[in-house]
């Protein structure tokens, strides 16, 4: 007995599984890019001010925790390292120190005193815009 012959069916590419795998690698990138936020060192909590203005130049962000911890653009600093640190940065640049509101004022003056102290180097301090204002 001879069976009949089954015709061929075309060959066709089913693209819905495919699709389905691109919308959830793109589900997946847009989620995980929610959670990526700018990350530079420590939490602080900035002091709030109603004058405070953005900046749209380069900047080398100094963080100083309330504990008196420091970073330097997210690397571990002293007091001592600052300057040769800033120094090799190197051109004239804008530090942006994020100071914590516990930080005592005599601090912060002397870290300003020791980058005062490096050729090319202003000064920024950052502060949380009071009110919705910037």
């Amino acid at each position: 007995m001879r069976l009949p012959e089954e015709p061929e069916r075309p060959f066709t590419i089913n693209l819905i599984p495919m699709i389905d795998v691109i919308f959830g690698i793109l589900a997946f990138f847009v989620l995980a890019s929610l959670y990526l936020t700018r990350w530079e060192s420590f939490p602080v909590n900035l002091p709030s001010a109603t004058t405070g203005n953005q900046t749209s130049e380069e900047v080398i962000l100094l963080t100083i925790g309330a504990d008196g911890r420091m970073a330097l653009n997210g690397q571990g600093v002293t007091l001592g390292e600052i300057q040769a640190k800033v120094a090799t940065l190197g051109g004239e640049r804008v530090v942006l120190i994020q100071g914590d509101e516990l930080v005592p004022h005599g601090f912060v003056v002397r870290v300003m005193d020791e980058l005062r102290q490096v050729p090319g180097v202003r000064l920024a301090i950052a502060v949380q815009p009071e009110n919705g204002n910037q």
